[in-house]
């Protein structure tokens, strides 16, 4: 599976992008929500009942005798009704408010979306990395399996020490413990990747053994402080968070501004009340209402009040994570820089390993060493490349992270770390 491969299952499977992905749904709707208070507002009712009962009245028929009658009757009533604000700073203010709020939720979903790329090559990158912690541990047992023939050999002939033989059967353990340890490190490794991908894994490509540092080009470091300041996710999604304390502030304060909405119904009234139970009436109205408040108990100044420490929280929690992103931004930088010649460094001692290796082999055929120092000169070897290729796993990783806290990660840039990356069967 290439990184490509992991990354488009995960986009269709990691539980952390996909509750991103609905939580950004629902908060774009905050705009439409803020919306709704400024449109027209159209309802119906209608209500059907029947009464009954009685009524007394003079009987001018009868000289003026007071009569009681049974009076029972059905109504329906029936009123289409339209409300349109014409002065809501209340409204304006709520609109404003949504409005910033899905500019945060957008801004934060792209956040997590780079989060996402990050995320996976570090999990496709442990995983590397425990397979060869494993591959080291088995060579450490397999070095240290020949040591302990050798010394038990040397015991026999009454060459060597019932000390070394106890002392390598001693490190053979722990070596059998290292491998144990490794495998159930890669297996925890295995399963982080497998969750995020929501596949089994058979194979990963592995790093070419002629990625260089160099082939990725590094700005200056003013450039990404500038870039960080004006795209980091973070920081854009708290600047409309901040924005939209601001519009809580004038929407709290607006609980003390007049109302105004233009108001019109239509009614049709069959039989409504004991007057009209032999009527029915159609009634059309319009107008204009206005609503001033007056007194709420304190509960205008008490939002007021809340929505300002709230918005001045907000304004803190902005400088912090400007804090916090620009002391990420300063650590990936200076481990990009750090990481070119600690990959320049480990590449010679990979190339000093392969030249032992291939002394102690002639050294062999001569006579002079035994394969115990081949198993040796492989451990070094392998060492060493472990130890390279976790430098250049680094220096990916801190790569992507650079571009994360500059906000500038894009799919081009994990299309470009993928590039560096082949099957094992090319892998040599």
């Amino acid at each position: 599976m290439s990184l490509l491969d992991a990354y488009e299952a995960a986009l269709h499977h990691d539980p952390i992008y996909r509750a991103a992905f609905h939580e950004n749904e629902a908060g774009q709707q905050a705009e439409a929500i803020g919306l709704a208070s400024l449109l027209p507002n159209l309802s119906i009712t209608h209500s059907q009942s029947t009464s009954s009962g009685t009524i007394t009245q003079p009987n001018n028929l009868r000289g003026g005798i007071i009569t009681t009658e049974p009076l029972t009757f059905d109504s329906q009533i029936s009123t289409l009704t339209l409300r349109q604000p014409l002065i809501n700073m209340e409204a304006i203010a709520g609109y404003r408010k949504g409005k910033a709020e899905a500019d945060s939720s957008r801004a934060k979903f792209t956040g997590r979306s780079q989060q996402l790329v990050v995320r996976l090559v570090e999990a496709y990158v442990e995983t590397l990395l425990a397979q060869e912690h494993v591959r080291l541990a088995e060579t450490q047992l397999n070095s240290l399996e020949e040591l302990k023939r050798i010394n038990e050999r040397m015991l026999q002939k009454g060459e060597g020490t019932t000390t070394d033989v106890l002392e390598t059967q001693s490190k053979h353990a722990i070596a059998q413990a290292r491998v144990i340890e490794a495998k159930d490190v890669l297996q925890v490794a295995q399963l982080k990747l497998e969750s995020i991908i929501g596949q089994k894994i058979n194979q990963l490509d592995r790093l070419a053994d002629t990625f260089s540092s160099r082939s990725i080009h590094l700005q200056d470091y003013d450039s990404w402080h500038a870039l960080a300041l004006d795209r980091n996710a973070e920081l854009v999604t708290q600047r409309h968070t901040v924005a939209s304390g601001k519009e809580e502030i004038r929407r709290s304060h607006a609980g003390h501004a007049p109302r105004v909405d233009l108001v019109g119904s239509l009614t049709r009234n069959k039989a409504g009340s004991f007057i009209t139970a032999d009527r029915d009436v159609s009634l059309g109205t319009i107008g204009i209402e206005v609503n001033f408040p007056l007194y709420t108990g304190g509960r205008v100044n008490a939002i007021a009040a809340q929505a300002k420490a709230n918005h001045a929280r907000a304004a803190a929690d902005l400088d912090a994570i400007t804090d916090k992103v620009i002391v990420e931004l300063r650590k990936q930088y200076n481990l990009l820089l750090s990481g070119v010649k600690k990959i320049e460094s480990l590449e010679l001692a990979v190339k000093s390993a392969e030249l032992l290796i291939a002394a102690t082999e002639k050294s062999i055929r001569g006579g002079i060493r035994i394969n115990l120092n081949l198993l040796d000169a492989q451990q070094q070897l392998h060492t060493a490349r472990r130890d390279l290729a976790q430098a250049r796993y680094d220096y990916l990783l801190a790569y992507l992270r650079l571009q994360l806290a500059a906000g500038t990660l894009v799919l081009d840039d994990l299309r470009n770390v993928a590039s560096y990356f082949i099957p094992l069967q090319q892998h040599k």
